[in-house]
Formats: structure tokens, sequence, C-alpha cells
């Protein structure tokens, strides 16, 4: 008998622990989107690198300088990639020719490659132009280690602010709201 009253407390216990887990999650939740930026002197110049568009054309970052460039390394198999895709679309559709979009694919050759990339694309009718990161070189320049990753550059070519995970549409408006101000 004595068993069985120990064994209610210890699922009373653990019950109590996943409702207040679950509580504390759903508080503080919705403060995490602000919490994803991470900010950046001034002062650090945005690495260039070369990236290669659906032609197969070099394109470097400095070319995209003069304007505030969203600089979004993803890849098609990225869950958390997938579902900010809209935001992303939405935002460059309505600040085209005042934002640069540069959506960086981190194409490996293995788990992604430019035919997943470009499908990924067309079947869910994005208007963005997608830039590939064949050689890696880009995502090392940022040090990439976890996709999707956003950074915000400003006219001047500086580092304002990165976001790690999928941005929601009012944190993707966050971020540009720092590097662009109509």
């Amino acid at each position: 008998m004595q068993k069985n009253n120990k064994l209610i407390f210890l699922a009373t216990v653990l019950l109590l622990f996943i409702v207040g887990a679950y509580g504390l999650y759903q508080t503080l939740a919705p403060q995490s989107s602000q919490q994803q930026f991470a900010a950046h002197a001034q002062t650090q110049t945005a690495p260039n690198f070369t990236v290669y568009d659906e032609t197969g054309k070099a394109v470097q970052l400095q070319d995209f300088q003069g304007k505030p460039v969203v600089l979004n390394f993803w890849a098609s198999w990225c869950g958390p990639c997938r579902s900010e895709m809209p935001h992303f679309d939405a935002l460059q559709q309505k600040l085209a020719g005042k934002v640069h979009f540069l959506m960086v694919n981190v194409t490996d050759g293995q788990r992604e490659n430019v035919d997943k990339a470009t499908a990924f694309i067309k079947n869910n009718g994005y208007s963005f132009p997608i830039y590939f990161d064949k050689n890696l070189q880009a995502a090392t320049a940022y040090s990439i280690y976890a996709l999707p990753t956003t950074y915000f550059i400003d006219p001047q070519g500086k580092i304002v602010s990165q976001a790690s995970g999928a941005l929601t549409a009012g944190a993707l408006q966050t971020g540009v709201d720092m590097i662009y101000q109509p």
C-alpha cells in the first residue's frame, strides 16, 4: 500500500512539473522573438563572399552595398527555414528596390543541391531571387553552424544584428527596421 502512495505522489509531482514548465514556456515564448537578435558593433564590416544566382553568374555581397541587406542562410530540407520563407517573400515584395534580400541557399551538394532548392522555391511560388553557396564560402565567412541564420546589414555594409532560428513576420520586420527607415 505504501508503494502505491509513493507512486501516486511521484506521478503528481511530475504532472505539476510538466504543467509548470508549460506555463513558464507560454509566458516566456512571446518574448523570445525579440531575444533571438544579437547586436553587433556598428564597426563590424560584413564579410564579402561570392555566391551564384540561378543563371550561374557569380554575385558578391559588396555588389549590394548602398542599400540595406537582409542576408538569410537557408536550405530546402530545413523545417524552420521553410516556416519563415512566406515572411521573407511578403516583406521582399513590399520593400522591393529599397532593401536587398539575399536568400543564400547552403548548397553542400549532398543534402542540398541547386535542383532541390530551385524546385522548393518554384513549388511554393516565392518571388525572391535565390543565391547558391556552392563552395560554402559565404557560410564559412559567417561561421554558419545552424539554419536558418539571418544577418541585417546597413547600407554602409556594417552588420547591425543577427538572428538565429526561424523568424516570425514581426521579428523579421523588427530586424529590417534596424537597417531601414523609410
